[in-house]
């Protein structure tokens, strides 16, 4: 039955002489013939944008993403010198401890960077279970920390995000070079 359409479509064209916007689109068209081989030497130069692209785009996230832990730090120890008692003090120091191994994680460039990452997400669900056990105990609940419990946890979860992100991208840039092909342009 689509054959059938096609072949009257295709008569149909041949018959006006004309393109007809409704006609469907054939495999001689060389107006759609996008399918020719690269040439080498264009291979090569668009890996290598690929690879400027993703370079560029990695040092800006991992910097915005420093910039956000940073924020949390600076509220973690604004917090320190609000808090009472020995415990909430320890706490806090904890939290920084986990925002300055998610930007350790983030910064360094060895194998061993993702370690550091889930080390801040350990910390942080440590965190998170201490602090909302804290905050439920309160005779009244408090909305304004509500970011204590979630906010090194959030943060380290979505600096692993933004890292496996950028590590699936660097394989798939280097998955098209190594899919490249010997073709010269005559």
């Amino acid at each position: 039955m689509i054959l059938n359409l096609t072949r009257m479509l295709r008569r149909k064209s041949r018959r006006d002489g004309t393109d007809d916007k409704y006609s469907l689109p054939t495999r001689d068209d060389p107006a759609l013939d996008d399918y020719h081989p690269i040439d080498t030497e264009e291979q090569e130069e668009l890996v290598r944008s690929f690879e400027r692209n993703h370079a560029q785009q990695s040092v800006l996230w991992r910097v915005k993403c420093v910039r956000c832990l940073s924020l949390l730090f600076h509220g973690v120890s604004r917090f320190l010198h609000l808090s009472a008692g020995v415990i909430s003090l320890g706490i806090d120091c904890v939290a920084v401890l986990a925002c300055i191994m998610a930007i350790t994680g983030l910064l360094n460039n060895s194998k061993s960077h993702r370690q550091w990452i889930w080390y801040s997400c350990y910390t942080g669900v440590l965190l998170a279970i201490f602090w909302l056990h804290y905050m439920l105990r309160m005779p009244k609940f408090r909305w304004d920390v509500l970011w204590l419990p979630f906010g090194p946890l959030s943060s380290a979860g979505i600096c692993l995000y933004v890292d496996s992100l950028f590590a699936e991208s660097l394989e798939d840039v280097r998955n098209l070079r190594r899919y490249m092909y010997a073709y010269k342009a005559s």
